[in-house]
């Protein structure tokens, strides 16, 4: 039992939650250390959404309005935190949604597509295929999902998927709270924000915005400057922290 008054208690909940995730077999245990780096660039941002990365995340809203066929890719760990969000970003966005792994099982695709189920998301099902250029996994996707789609929203990534999606000619939007990172580096759009905090910030603004102003809004995208500007948010933290030492 984890006490309310624990000035971490919000991250050891989402700890505990990834635990019994694991424990039942929805999240892998390596998701465990992609949990753990996440925390700490999530300390360098200051545990908050920078004004950049709520740029970013209406940004994502417009790309995924503005796209012809866009789909979120779900992993584990997205489904573990994030499940009920996904429901409502599916609704507002009218995006598909389906389940992609690098430790892939048939019990792993089946307990995370019954996960997010029982929240209300409609997960694609059908046979999948090996369409993208990997030699792991990742490349089994479905032909009327992620092999059609023109955009793809990938939460929680690996960078090389998100590299061989980008030479397939699809545009990538990444949730990643690390700007180092190659997912980040190669997406189209990188959202520099922590999942579950920027899922319900891109569905608010996709319910806010005209198809018109989300073609607009998708056409000048600048990824490059999200990148620079969390990399200078993290700078500016640790200077402010290290003044305080003084």
């Amino acid at each position: 039992m984890i006490p309310e008054d624990h000035p971490r208690y919000a991250a050891l909940v989402v700890r505990e939650r990834l635990a019994d995730a694991m424990r039942a077999g929805i999240v892998a245990p390596e998701g465990l250390i992609a949990q753990g780096r996440g925390e700490a660039f999530d300390y360098l941002l200051g545990e908050r959404t920078t004004a950049s990365a709520a740029r970013a995340e209406t940004d994502a809203a417009a790309m995924l309005l503005a796209a012809r066929r866009p789909v979120i890719s779900v992993n584990g760990n997205t489904a573990a935190l994030s499940a009920h969000q996904l429901a409502d970003l599916q609704e507002a966005s009218g995006a598909l949604v389906e389940v992609n792994l690098f430790h892939r099982t048939e019990e792993r695709m089946h307990k995370i597509t019954a996960l997010l189920e029982e929240h209300g998301v409609d997960v694609l099902s059908g046979v999948p295929e090996r369409l993208i250029p990997l030699s792991h996994d990742r490349a089994l996707c479905l032909p009327d999902g992620i092999g059609a789609a023109d955009l793809v929203l990938v939460p929680l990534e690996d960078g090389d998927r998100c590299a061989a999606l980008r030479q397939m000619g699809k545009a990538v939007i990444a949730v990643d709270l690390n700007p180092l990172s190659r997912t980040a580096q190669t997406a189209t759009l990188p959202v520099i924000d922590e999942v579950r905090r920027a899922v319900p910030a891109i569905a608010a603004a996709c319910r806010t915005m005209t198809p018109a102003a989300a073609r607009e809004r998708a056409c000048g995208v600048d990824g490059k400057r999200y990148l620079k500007e969390a990399i200078a948010a993290i700078a500016a933290r640790l200077e402010e922290m290290g003044h305080a030492l003084e």
